[in-house]
C-alpha cells in the first residue's frame, strides 16, 4: 500500500486556509501533519478539512500559539498528545494507522513542533533557548524512540527547528552562532535521532553535501534572489521503515503563494 505524508508549518491554520485547500486539492497527500496552527482545539477548521476528504483529524493546540494537527483521509485508531519539560504548550500530537487504513501492520505518526529557541544561543541569559535544549534533552528517552529503537514502525514528522548538516543552512560558518545550527543544538539533536535510530528519509533522496532549506525568513526583501534558506522541518522513520521511502519533495514553490507561511510543505511517500 501507498502511503503519503506531509509536513508543513503553517503558521497560523486560520489565516492560511486558502492555500492549505489549494494545496490539499492539487498534491492530495493521505495525511497531513500541521505546526503552529496558532488556535485552540475548539476553533479548529474542522469542516473546511472534512469538506476536502480530511474526515479524521487530531489536534493540540492552544491560544495564540504553538498547536500541531494531524489530518488524514485514513482512519487511525487511535490518537495522542504529550507534553515536554513540565510546560503544557502544544508541540506534539499522534496518531496511530492499522487494518481500518488498509495497513497490514500498525504505524505510527509522530508530530512535533520543537521550541524555535530564541535569538539568543546561551542558556544563562536566553529562557528559550534552555526550554529548546532541555527539550531535545528529553526526546531522548520519550516513548517514541523507545518504539522506534524497538522495532516499531514510525514516522516522525515536524518543524524541529534544527538545520544540523552543513548543506542544510545558506552558510555554514556564518550560522554557527545561530540559533538552530549552533553545535550544542546539532549535538542534542542528533542524540535524539541516534536514541530512536531514526533515518533522516529526506537526505535519502537529496544527498548531504546538496543544499536542502525548507524554510526563508519572512525578514528578506527577496527570497529567492537571497536564497539564505534552512531545512528546519524534517521527516524521519523508524529502522522499521528502512527503505520503504519512495519519493520525497520540497514544494520550495509555496514561499511564493498568496499570504505564505515562511515554511513549505514537505511530502514523502511510502510503500507499506
Amino acid at each position: 500500500m501507498k502511503l503519503s505524508v506531509a509536513t508543513w508549518n503553517i503558521n497560523s491554520v486560520r489565516l492560511r486556509m486558502p492555500i492549505v485547500r489549494y494545496f490539499l486539492k492539487k498534491h492530495a497527500p493521505d495525511v497531513l501533519c500541521l505546526q503552529e496552527t496558532k488556535c485552540p482545539d475548539e476553533n479548529f477548521p474542522y469542516k473546511d478539512f472534512r469538506k476536502l476528504g480530511y474526515e479524521h483529524i487530531a489536534v493540540h493546540g492552544q491560544k495564540g500559539y504553538h498547536g500541531v494537527a494531524i489530518v488524514s483521509k485514513q482512519p487511525f485508531s487511535k490518537s495522542g498528545r504529550d507534553s515536554f519539560c513540565g510546560k503544557q504548550d502544544a508541540r506534539h500530537v499522534s496518531a496511530v494507522l492499522d487494518g481500518d487504513a488498509g495497513l497490514s501492520k500498525p504505524l505510527a505518526i509522530h508530530n512535533f513542533y520543537i521550541p524555535a529557541g530564541g535569538d539568543e544561543p546561551d542558556r544563562k541569559i536566553n529562557p528559550k533557548f534552555a526550554h529548546k535544549l532541555d527539550f531535545l534533552d528529553e526526546l531522548k528517552s520519550y516513548s517514541a524512540c523507545l518504539d522506534s529503537i524497538g522495532g516499531g514502525r514510525s514516522i516522525l514528522v515536524g518543524d524541529l527547528n534544527v538545520a544540523p548538516l552543513e548543506h542544510d543552512v545558506w552558510s555554514h560558518k556564518q550560522m554557527l552562532r545561530v540559533v538552530s545550527h549552533t553545535p550544542i543544538e546539532v549535538e542534542k539533536f542528533g542524540a535524539v535521532q541516534k536514541a530512536g535510530g531514526w533515518i533522516d528519509m529526506m537526505r535519502g533522496f537529496v544527498p548531504d553535501t546538496e543544499k536542502l532549506y525548507t524554510w526563508w525568513s519572512y525578514r528578506a526583501q527577496d527570497w529567492v534572489a537571497s536564497d539564505r534558506g534552512r531545512r528546519l522541518d524534517h521527516i524521519w522513520t523508524s529502522p522499521a521503515l528502512a527503505g520503504a521511502g519512495r519519493e520525497m519533495r520540497v514544494l520550495r514553490g509555496a514561499r511564493g503563494w498568496a499570504r505564505p507561511s515562511d515554511h513549505v510543505p514537505v511530502i514523502a511517500t511510502f510503500d507499506l
